[in-house]
């Protein structure tokens, strides 16, 4: 139960911060500083839960781990429920520390960082922008992860890629969605909202999930085999070695 614990704390850091920072510092930061904020808060979960669970604390990442076979279908089920479960309570907390503002806030009318397209959309891109746009920037980002998790990537580093990868998607997608490019950070938010963002909400676990797929087998296609870097077997991450590099 360690591992699906911290699932559950790592992606409620990443919604409380990264969602936390569009809605209680958004006019201070901009759409820079939020896009550091999830990047920040990825970082520094993978080198504190990394060791425990691999820090996927995404479902589009576990699914293209889960496709890459690094992870048994047990563990990436039971992964994905803590990891929504964690969204959805750090929205909550978000949302009451929210209403202590003078004259109170409305989940529903501000939105609570929710993701959405159309005139949800941040500067009102379409449906299909937002669809392409999260199946794009979720394929790189999760295979950056499959990279720098690899047995072959430098150990160490594998934090400070994938948190730089989740600050450029954003610094791009927020605009046209929002940015998701992970289920659980959109549908935290989404449950307190109600009404348009669970209308939408599918649009934000199709999409990714479909990145993530493409990124597993893209990343299969371009991975060099271990035998042909000439490993010896005894080096060869086993899929559940491999997955606590994540």
């Amino acid at each position: 139960m360690r591992k699906y614990l911290a699932e559950l704390v790592g992606t409620f850091v990443l919604v409380f911060i990264g969602v936390g920072s569009a809605v209680l510092a958004g006019s201070q930061i901009g759409f820079a500083g939020v896009a550091l904020a999830f990047g920040l808060s990825l970082l520094v979960m993978v080198y504190t839960i990394g060791p425990i669970s691999g820090c996927h604390i995404n479902p589009a990442v576990t699914f293209g781990v889960w496709l890459s076979r690094r992870i048994g279908i047990k563990d990436a089920i039971m992964y994905v429920i803590a990891q929504i479960i964690g969204a959805i309570l750090a929205a909550g907390v978000l949302l009451y520390v929210a209403q202590g503002i003078a004259g109170g806030y409305s989940a529903s009318i501000a939105g609570l960082g929710s993701d959405g397209y159309g005139l949800h959309s941040p500067d009102h891109y379409s449906m299909a922008a937002g669809f392409v746009v999260e199946v794009v920037l979720t394929a790189f980002f999760v295979m950056v992860v499959l990279g720098a998790t690899d047995v072959k990537a430098p150990v160490g580093f594998a934090g400070i890629a994938i948190g730089l990868a989740l600050t450029m998607v954003h610094l791009v997608g927020i605009p046209v969605t929002n940015m998701s490019v992970n289920p659980a950070r959109s549908i935290g938010p989404a449950v307190w909202v109600g009404g348009w963002a669970l209308q939408q909400i599918w649009l934000f676990i199709v999409a990714p999930l479909i990145g993530g797929a493409v990124a597993a087998a893209v990343y299969k296609i371009i991975r060099i085999p271990d035998v042909a870097i000439g490993l010896p077997k005894a080096e060869r991450a086993l899929p559940s070695q491999q997955a606590e590099r994540v």
